[in-house]
């Protein structure tokens, strides 16, 4: 489904779509209360429950796409392991040290 530039933030978020599955779900239960009352209970209780379930899942696709991109969440881990890798720096200094030392070591041990 194309979207077009001069289009509202509602339109493009499916906003407009979820509150027409609302606004559906409230009206077949409506009607499924009254067919309930007055027409058939075995109708009625079949139009009150797809209303109560067209109600129910608008409500759960309210925030569908209000979700991070692909972006953020790179981003973010990126961030966590930028912060992981400075946490580690002493770590690592050590490790070189130890290692040029060894190295030292061995180095002595060949001249010998």
């Amino acid at each position: 489904m194309a979207t077009s530039e001069g289009s509202t933030p509602e339109e493009r978020s499916g906003a407009g779509r979820t509150n027409g599955l609302l606004v559906g779900g409230a009206v077949v239960t409506a009607a499924g209360l009254l067919a309930l009352l007055f027409v058939d209970p075995i109708l009625g209780a079949f139009l009150l429950i797809m209303g109560v379930t067209l109600m129910g899942l608008s409500y759960l696709a309210r925030d569908w796409d209000q979700h991070s991109t692909y972006e953020d969440r790179e981003m973010a881990r990126a961030l966590k392991r930028k912060q992981k890798w400075e946490r580690g720096s002493a770590a690592r200094e050590r490790d070189r040290v130890r290692w040029e030392a060894h190295q030292a070591r061995q180095a002595r041990k060949t001249e010998q």
